[in-house]
């Protein structure tokens, strides 16, 4: 019974960790263009920021030399889900700072129910 328990502990905390496979990557400069809505309305938050750098990219034709290409955000359902991915993932305070403050590269990492960003250094 307690090597079924133990089993059961592994596999529950490996399990989501192993199912969580990368799916694609890509760089973007985030530029002055992506801390405003399409509104017009300033952006205060770094998820807002990134979501509306993938809505120029793909949807308003408006990028950066350095923006790559993604399939994942390119669907706009999945642009609506940025926020949410990214409270379920990673970010840590330089990027987010870097983003809502300045105009840095990106990398971000998509995976099944979370992105991972960081910024250049």
């Amino acid at each position: 019974m307690k090597a079924v328990v133990a089993a059961l502990v592994v596999a529950v905390l490996a399990g989501p960790a192993a199912a969580q496979q990368l799916r694609e990557a890509y760089s973007a400069r985030i530029s002055v263009a992506d801390h405003y809505n399409s509104s017009g309305v300033p952006l205060d938050n770094a998820a807002a920021i990134i979501r509306q750098d993938r809505a120029n990219f793909h949807e308003f034709g408006i990028r950066d030399a350095e923006d790559q290409s993604d399939a994942f955000f390119a669907i706009k359902a999945n642009r609506a889900r940025l926020e949410a991915l990214l409270r379920a993932g990673r970010m840590d305070k330089f990027t987010a700072s870097a983003i809502v403050r300045g105009t840095p590269l990106v990398y971000v990492e998509v995976y099944d129910n979370y992105i991972a960003v960081s910024a250049q250094r």
